[in-house]
């Protein structure tokens, strides 16, 4: 432990913690535990004081080991242990290591000579109910040395337990013996050891999806955290054996800046996790949401103009653990080739005069070539490119890489050799996105494109993006990458095949690189996205025609996705204001796949089959509008006209007369004519005039999968019309798990109301596969929607969708689009049960009534589109009642959320 401890000092130097006081209320207490518990609690206090002060969290670890050691031997020594020679209490685990956080596990270890006589059973029972009593997270064992070495034999945990031992109280000798069994082949050779706590190792990695940018990481077992760092000294404790006791020499073969970083990386992390348990109040690793904001204040992380502190402390931490991950890499492998691959015989194949592969990973012949030819920094990525066996570089060649960093400055960047090599990586065929990874990982990418530097490890603070900037930049790649994949053709079924028209792919690439590259800096990152891609074009001498191409698709990269979710894209007026946009048919081709790449790679559940229904048929809709020309916009009128001819032969060779059809069509408004599907129309006609004027509402329930595998269930409901209708049908959907995606309420002449509704389930797919939940939203609809008298108490039964952790002030928009004669009112709100229901009851109580409505749930945020009129059916002119409205929904919503 660190000598002299200004910690250590100031629990000894406290009259309740002092070692005589402490001995003396122990001994005389009938209730030890109690007296033990006032002692850690009082020391705990002490300690969180120094925390707060920003006192040095090593010392912190190890003063609370050495505290609960004082507490323990005095309880150990109220107990007669006769000659005490063949029994000890043992520290073993983290807390052998004497480094324990607020709750960390206390494990212990009770070591016997041999075989535990009967005068010891009783006293160990008392002592271990004892602890018990402490209120700690204690773990025991009670084991002769024989049974430590049987156990660890066979428990690869146990084995790792037994190489951080400390004697607490007791004899130290039975500790040396158990230690140099344990450090022997007799429990586990060098290389089983290192190849199992490898295996480990990929195994926890494995569930934490290979990734350091987990958004609620575990501070103890997310790849580069702690538990990598402690990998790490177990195997060079088990490699150097017992004769190596200093940190230091075990850790000779890094260099200083490595050693630092090892440090400095776990002091950071310990930082965190002590905070973290404070907040808690018990054994917490998992940085939880709830927790982030707490710890900010906590470290003293503040919020700036463009950042919040949180988005700031993540950003460290994400650093942090990705340069331990780099060195996790070296160190492994530098064992690798000590332990495992000592004496396999070498395999050197030649690639060129500055590189060559050996034993399948890729090395510079000598590490002084990127002094002398910089280029090879980009060059040897390059290598692994074309070279796909290769299974990465080897330790000497990434420390040679790190050394020479600091190469990568502007004249490297304009050089026209590294400038090439680039530009020649991103057309070789390979996993692109692969190559990149490692170029961050080695800190190469970030300091050739500065850019995307200053996004490495960004977050942002909620649900909706689920990846750091600079993950996210990568999965949209690695989205792009695998479009030629078999299995995109199912995911993907559309862009998969535009992939292969796309006639240069690197400019998708470039674009899928720069298009968030400027998020965090303050403005519209898509414009300040578009000029660094623009410099990057120039610099990397990229023809005009192709620069333009990729400034275009930075710049809207969202046209697409805003379009599909926000407007009402069955209007050809929308179709024709989102098709002005498009220079061509290639810009949209390229649009088109770049937006799928990039909702699928923002959240595992984002994209989902309506999604996909919605952007294809926008993409659909604008190539058509682009072959008849943008100068020749489709007549709504005449649409209309042609739409309603197409139903009607449909229906009269069903037998239905027009005077049947015209008697509900005359019912129906316009926009409802506007549709995709004729198919889907005189299915709607035919099912009303069959139900005739029945009582009972008209429920048809549908599933839309087409042979692309997109598909969504559509529930079409035909009934009296009754004020509460919305917010009564979007409640019954709630409260039966369906998530709402769009809402459709065609305006009707007559007593009668159609409404459509897309809905999915839990797993963003249509119905299709469930039947018999099929038939109970149609019984519950039917039984709950029949009569209007009920809607209030429906409304207003609590949906099971679980809150979420974030709050945030409801916005409330107003716009009005001339064209389609609607006011398009949006919403963005924290999520919670009921949200749709309030908005239609606040729609009704203000006289509005809701044509169509587009719902987006993104995470923890919600921004819904509603598309509203007046009670005339013209768009709302009254600045007073947009006002109410808005204060009405800001009110009713926000309320709600702090009341729940």
């Amino acid at each position: 432990m660190i000598a002299n401890s200004p910690v250590i000092e100031a629990l000894t130097e406290s009259d309740e913690l002092s070692y005589d006081y402490l001995k003396s209320t122990i001994e005389q207490s009938l209730s030890p535990a109690i007296a033990a518990r006032h002692a850690l609690k009082k020391a705990s206090e002490i300690m969180d004081t120094f925390f707060m002060s920003n006192c040095d969290i090593k010392q912190l670890v190890e003063a609370r080991a050495w505290f609960v050691d004082q507490i323990l031997k005095l309880l150990w020594e109220r107990y007669d242990w006769k000659g005490k020679d063949d029994i000890s209490l043992i520290a073993v685990g983290g807390y052998g290591r004497g480094e324990l956080h607020p709750h960390s596990d206390i494990d212990i270890l009770i070591l016997v000579q041999s075989e535990l006589s009967p005068e010891y059973e009783d006293a160990i029972s008392q002592f271990v109910t004892l602890l018990w009593d402490l209120k700690l997270d204690i773990g025991h064992s009670v084991r002769t040395a024989e049974e430590c070495i049987d156990s660890a034999s066979n428990d690869i945990t146990i084995a790792t337990n037994l190489l951080e031992t400390r004697t607490v109280a007791g004899n130290d000798i039975l500790r040396e013996l158990l230690s140099t069994r344990a450090y022997s082949d007799e429990v586990c050779s060098d290389r089983a050891y290192f190849l199992a706590k490898k295996e480990e190792q990929r195994l926890r990695h494995e569930k934490y999806s290979d990734t350091e940018y987990n958004l609620e990481p575990n501070l103890k077992s997310s790849p580069g955290t702690l538990r990598d760092i402690q990998t790490i000294g177990w195997i060079t404790k088990r490699h150097f054996g017992l004769s190596c006791t200093s940190e230091l020499t075990r850790y000779e073969f890094l260099t200083n800046e490595e050693y630092q970083n090892l440090l400095e990386g776990e002091r950071f992390l310990w930082r965190m996790r002590y905070g973290l348990q404070i907040i808690a109040k018990r054994n917490e690793n998992r940085l939880l949401f709830d927790h982030q904001r707490k710890l900010t204040r906590m470290l003293g992380f503040e919020d700036t103009e463009k950042k919040l502190g949180v988005e700031i402390m993540m950003q460290q931490y994400y650093r942090v653990v990705l340069d331990l991950a780099e060195l996790t890499d070296v160190i492994l492998q530098h064992f690798d080739e000590a332990i495992v691959r000592s004496h396999e015989k070498e395999v050197v194949v030649p690639l060129n005069k500055r590189f060559q592969i050996k034993n399948q990973y890729i090395e510079a012949v000598n590490n002084q070539i990127f002094a002398y030819a910089p280029y090879a920094i980009m060059e040897i990525f390059l290598l692994m490119a074309q070279n796909p066996d290769i299974k990465g570089i080897r330790a000497t060649t990434i420390r040679a890489l790190r050394a020479h960093k600091h190469l990568i400055d502007d004249s490297f960047r304009k050089d026209i050799a590294v400038t090439s090599l680039f530009m020649e990586l991103m057309r070789t065929p390979h996993d692109f996105h692969k190559t990149l990874s490692s170029m961050k990982r080695y800190h190469v990418l970030g300091r050739y494109l500065p850019e995307f530097g200053n996004i490495i490890g960004q977050m942002q603070h909620d649900l909706f993006h689920a990846y750091t900037v600079d993950a996210h930049t990568l999965r949209v790649i690695r989205n792009m990458v695998n479009l030629k994949e078999h299995s995109a053709r199912t995911m993907y079924p559309l862009a998969s095949r535009l992939v292969y028209r796309l006639p240069k792919l690197e400019l998708l690439y470039i674009a899928g690189l720069f298009h968030d590259i400027a998020k965090g800096r303050g403005g519209n990152h898509s414009d300040l996205g578009a000029i660094d891609a623009e410099k990057f074009c120039a610099r990397h001498h990229l023809s005009t025609r192709d620069t333009q191409l990729v400034c275009w698709l930075v710049e809207n990269h969202l046209l697409m996705s805003m379009t599909a979710q926000k407007k009402d894209i069955q209007d050809p007026d929308v179709i024709h204001s989102f098709a002005v946009e498009l220079p061509s048919q290639a810009h949209l081709d390229y649009l088109y796949v770049l937006t799928v790449t990039d909702i699928d790679a923002t959240n595992p559940i984002l994209w989902n089959t309506w999604r996909a229904t919605l952007l294809r048929q926008l993409y659909l809709e604008a190539r058509r509008a682009l072959r008849r020309g943008i100068e020749n916009p489709l007549d709504k009128d005449k649409w209309i006209s042609a739409t309603q001819a197409e139903v009607q032969d449909m229906l009269h060779d069903q037998g239905i007369s027009s005077s049947k059809i015209e008697a509900i069509w005359n019912t129906l408004e316009d926009d409802y004519f506007l549709q995709d599907s004729t198919m889907e129309m005189a299915w709607q006609t035919s099912s009303i005039i069959e139900h005739g004027e029945s009582s009972e509402p008209l429920i048809l329930i549908k599933d839309v999968e087409d042979h692309q595998g997109e598909g969504y269930t559509q529930i079409m409901i035909y009934l009296r019309h009754g004020e509460a209708l919305f917010a009564a049908t979007t409640a019954v959907l709630e409260q039966l798990n369906l998530n709402i995606a769009s809402a459709r309420i065609h305006s009707a002449k007559g007593p009668y109301s159609l409404s459509t509704f897309v809905v999915l389930d839990e797993n963003n797919q249509s119905l299709a596969r469930d039947p018999e939940r099929k038939a109970k939203v149609h019984h519950r609809l039917i039984d709950e929607l029949d009569d209007p008298d009920d809607y209030p108490e429906i409304i207003h039964r609590r949906t099971p969708r679980q809150l979420k952790h974030f709050s945030f002030p409801t916005e409330v928009t107003f716009s009005n689009t001339m064209i389609s004669q609607r006011t398009v009112m949006e919403v963005i709100t924290p999520d919670r049960p009921g949200l749709l229901a309030r908005i239609g009851c606040i729609l009704v109580e203000n006289k509005v009534s809701l044509v169509n409505a587009k719902i987006a749930t993104l995470g923890e945020r919600v921004e819904d589109v509603f598309f509203i009129t007046q009670e005339n059916g013209q768009p709302i002119s009254d600045p007073q009642l947009c006002q109410r409205l808005q204060k009405s929904i800001c009110d009713q919503l926000d309320e709600h959320v702090q009341a729940s």
